[in-house]
Parts: structure tokens; sequence; C-alpha cells
């Protein structure tokens, strides 16, 4: 998918996506060793964006297998279209010699429908197979995938196997609602994946809002981990901190003021709990005044956040 591990990091660069130079070369090498990369960390730490932003560096696409408790395997491989298969057998009456040759026609691709897993093996070139949210499903649905990601093949009963047409790029994510099992984590490369450090996401902002100056995006890192600092149930992802400065932007100001706190809860409070902690009289203002510190530190590193 890459020529070399500086094509990568150009290309994840340009799609605003920022890695740093030892995670560029893992993703490089599970795309050239075909292994599928596991990431597993907190919610909103970027884990699924990354899948997202290789797609996008390798020019093709991404097909997504989003995990919930009660999905199934039909969810995820596919099944048969059993309306299309009714509609054919009325209208080919007569048709067939024998059952045994309306069976077969039955059972052709013709009437499959297939799910995520299914459509990345019949690509005709590499794309991205992005497995979200492992930790929702059971081990037993975990242990449906082990055949796709050690064989790159599928086994369908009443259709057959399916055989990878190319090798897709596998992500695997985790937010450790449940710890995954080893087969899964022996056919993967790990990686632990957590919240950007405040120079990184002032950096990430900065590609978003490129028109904002250097002390903006220092201070929506700065209250970014202010935040996440904070007991809040809801921690503020990378992307609603993105939307975050994006609002300001609209507003038309550069500056966070307990005055602008109403107005922006919405985007940094997700849950109840968390709207009423900061409502408190000194619980924004405290939490502007922390990122205010932290901002300082990035534009003086020698100093000190505390």
């Amino acid at each position: 998918m890459f020529d070399s591990i500086t094509d990568l990091s150009t290309k994840l660069t340009a799609t605003g996506y920022f890695i740093d130079p030892v995670m560029t070369q893992v993703v490089f090498l599970a795309a050239r060793l075909q292994k599928p990369l596991l990431l597993e960390g907190p919610a909103g730490s970027g884990k699924t964006q990354l899948a997202i932003s290789i797609a996008a560096a390798a020019g093709t696409h991404v097909e997504r297998l989003q995990c919930y408790r009660g999905v199934t395997e039909d969810k995820a491989i596919g099944r048969f279209d059993e309306g299309l298969q009714r509609l054919y057998m009325e209208f080919s009456k007569g048709q067939h010699e024998n059952w045994q040759s309306v069976q077969e026609n039955l059972k052709g691709r013709d009437f499959f429908r297939p799910g995520p897993l299914m459509r990345a093996l019949e690509c005709e070139r590499p794309c991205v197979l992005l497995i979200d949210e492992l930790d929702k499903v059971d081990e037993g649905f975990e242990a449906m995938l082990l055949e796709i990601l050690s064989a790159w093949t599928l086994s369908i009963p009443e259709f057959g196997t399916v055989t990878a047409k190319s090798i897709p790029f596998v992500v695997l994510t985790s937010n450790e609602e449940r710890r995954l099992g080893d087969p899964i984590r022996r056919r993967s490369l790990y990686v632990r994946v957590e919240h950007p450090t405040p120079e990184r996401e002032a950096e990430i902002i900065a590609s978003r809002t490129p028109k904002a100056e250097e002390a903006f995006h220092r201070e929506m890192a700065g209250i970014a981990l202010s935040f996440r600092n904070y007991s809040l149930e809801k921690p503020p992802s990378v992307s609603e901190m993105i939307d975050f400065a994006n609002a300001l932007q609209l507003l038309g100001t550069d500056h966070v003021t307990a005055e602008h706190r109403d107005v922006l809860l919405p985007f940094l409070a997700k849950t109840e709990k968390d709207r009423r902690h900061l409502l408190l009289r000194e619980g924004f203002r405290s939490l502007l005044d922390d990122g205010a510190r932290f901002a300082q530190s990035l534009a003086h590193p020698g100093g000190s956040a505390a």
C-alpha cells in the first residue's frame, strides 16, 4: 500500500492525522507483513480515525464492521437474499430439469448479499478492513474472525469458501470493555493508543484550523488536557476538541472565557453528571485556568505547568 515509511508518513500527514515516527514504522510493517493492527485504548483517542486516515493515504476505501452486543455473523459475513430467491423461483418455473439445478442456482453468488468481511475479501485491490470496538462482542464472535485473519478465507455454510482476491489492511480496535482473547492478539501487531500529547494535539488542531494563531492551538490543547485530567465520566475526544475549536472560530473568538461556558458545554460535557460538575461556579473557570497553565508550558517547554 505504501512504497516506504517516508511515503506513508507524508501521505498520513496530508490527511491531517499525525503519529510519531515509531507508530509510523509499525503501521508500515503491518501493511508489508499483512498483519492485523490491534489498537487498544480509551474511547476517543483516535483509533478509528487512524484506520480511516490509512485508507485515505493509500487511496483506497474502508470496509467497516461496527461491533455491538448481539451482532450476528450474518451482519459480518452476509446472507442469502430470501426475497430474491423467491422471485427467482417464481419467474424460473419450468426452466430447470430438476430440483438440484434449482438449488445450485439459488445458492449462487447472485443471491448472496455480502457483509463487510466478504466485501473486503472480494476487493480487486486492497482495502482497509476496520473491525471497530471488537471488545463489545463475545468470545464466540471473536473466534469467528480467526479464519479470515489467518488464512484470508471465509467458510460460509451452503455457499462455500471465499478466498481473498486481495489482502486487506486490517485494523482492530478495542476500548477495553473486556479483554480480547490471546488468539486475536497472537495474529496482530499490538499498539497501545492513548490521547495525544498536548504538543501533538496542538498540531492536530492546527491542521484543522489553519487560520488561527499558534496561541489558539496551544490553548485548545491545554483545555483538552485539563478536561481529561478532571474526573469526567466522558472526557473529550480529539474529534470533539476539533469541533470545539471550530465552534470558537465560528463565534469569532480565539480565546475561551468563563462567559462562553453555557454555549460551549454541549461540545465538552456529554453526560448530565459532567454537565452539572461544569456548571458549578468555579468548575468551568478552574479548568480554563488549568488549561491556560498547560498552554503556557507548551509555549515555554522549559517551564512548569504546576
